[in-house]
């Protein structure tokens, strides 16, 4: 009965040791680290400059163009200028305290991933300078802190997505040298930016006098 009693005490304290060392912050520093790995994966990096992000890490925030906060959450990734290709990653949507997304100036191709909606805490997305395809999404619309986006000198096509008009924070938008169709709002933040962010968009029309009204019957 003494030895069982041993055993059953030491198994306690071993759980309570655990309990105690069990860090939820590092939890999802390491999920972080995994969507970001996610990404390096999806990229050519000839300049070797991912070299540092190590999936075998804690968390991501000692990483060369990774900053985190306080808590060890991902706050930026500066990836602007740095010769990269491939494609983005769903994945980036799972980075939920993420502020900036810099992947200006790259060769980076395909789509938008509509997972970035799920950025809430973005302030800057810039994409512009590379070769993405597809349409803007509609589900960037979701992202309420949304100051700065520039998505221009890319392939995009579609309409501007009228949930935009909605982000009241929304100060720059530059869509010009892509080849969207539509016209443009005028409502909400859309009625301070200037129409030379929109240029050079073969079948974009606007200003949309109506604001807020449905798509472009021209537009296919």
């Amino acid at each position: 009965m003494v030895k069982i009693n041993k055993f059953i005490l030491s198994l306690a304290v071993s759980i309570i040791a655990v309990i105690a060392s069990w860090n939820p912050s590092a939890v999802t520093a390491n999920s972080e680290g995994d969507a970001l790995y996610s990404l390096r994966r999806s990229l050519f990096d000839p300049d070797n400059v991912l070299q540092s992000w190590d999936p075998n890490l804690v968390n991501p925030c000692t990483w060369f163009h990774v900053t985190c906060n306080q808590d060890n959450h991902v706050t930026r990734v500066d990836l602007g200028n740095s010769n990269l290709s491939g494609h983005l990653v769903p994945d980036l949507g799972k980075l939920e305290h993420l502020q900036y997304l810099e992947l200006y100036k790259n060769n980076i191709q395909g789509s938008i991933p509509v997972e970035l909606g799920n950025l809430r805490s973005l302030i800057s997305l810039d994409l512009y300078n590379n070769n993405l395809t597809g349409v803007v999404p509609h589900s960037l619309g979701k992202l309420k802190s949304l100051v700065f986006l520039r998505l221009n000198d890319n392939h995009l096509t579609g309409p501007i997505p009228r949930s935009l008009a909605g982000i009241s924070s929304l100060k720059v938008v530059d869509v010009s040298n892509n080849d969207l169709c539509g016209t443009i709002p005028t409502s909400g933040p859309f009625e301070h930016i200037p129409l030379n962010n929109f240029e050079n968009n073969p079948r974009l029309e606007g200003p949309e006098l109506q604001g807020l009204a449905s798509y472009d019957t021209n537009c296919s």
